[in-house]
């Protein structure tokens, strides 16, 4: 073997052995799509911390840190709210990637204990998170509400009044 190719051969052990296999591989933040049923629906996204990472209406992408902290996977709450609807709340948790394990072959201990834990690339999230608005709880037009006193009320209307004591 030849100086030059043993030193290309060198360079790449060294830089496999300095990275980890999910940082090289995979990622520390995903693109998540986020929808609805019904769509239209207002929503917040929320960290470990309780603090608003994105907000916006469905459908839609938002991309989310996948760590933490050192060899912490990051949580996610998603509240969804839409007028004439209940208000959902749907939890985003991360896993552990499989390109992680990778290090046993590539990355070597230091990017299983050091780079991956650190950058936060141990982890994934879903592609996906959505919510079921459910059927609508009310559904009033204007002018349908009127308030009457029971003098106002025809014999048929009083006879069909539960009590309520």
């Amino acid at each position: 073997m030849n100086v030059g190719k043993f030193g290309a051969v060198a360079a790449l052990v060294a830089t496999l052995g300095l990275s980890g296999c999910a940082s090289i591989l995979g990622e520390s933040k995903y693109p998540v799509t986020v929808t609805s049923a019904p769509p239209g629906a207002a929503f917040e996204v929320t960290d470990k911390n309780g603090q608003v990472v994105h907000s916006g209406n469905t459908p839609s992408t938002v991309t989310l840190k996948s760590g933490k902290g050192y060899f912490s996977g990051q949580t996610y709450t998603l509240r969804f709210k839409k007028p004439g609807y209940a208000d959902k709340t749907v939890t985003l948790d991360s896993s552990l990637s499989g390109w992680y394990w990778g290090n046993i072959l590539f990355g070597g201990l230091i990017g299983m204990l050091i780079v991956d834990p650190a950058t936060g690339a141990m982890f994934k999230l879903p592609e996906y998170a959505s919510a079921d608005m459910g059927a609508p709880v009310a559904s009033a037009q204007a002018g349908d509400l009127k308030i009457v006193t029971i003098d106002n009320l025809s014999d048929a209307q009083r006879e069909r009044l539960v009590p309520l004591n």
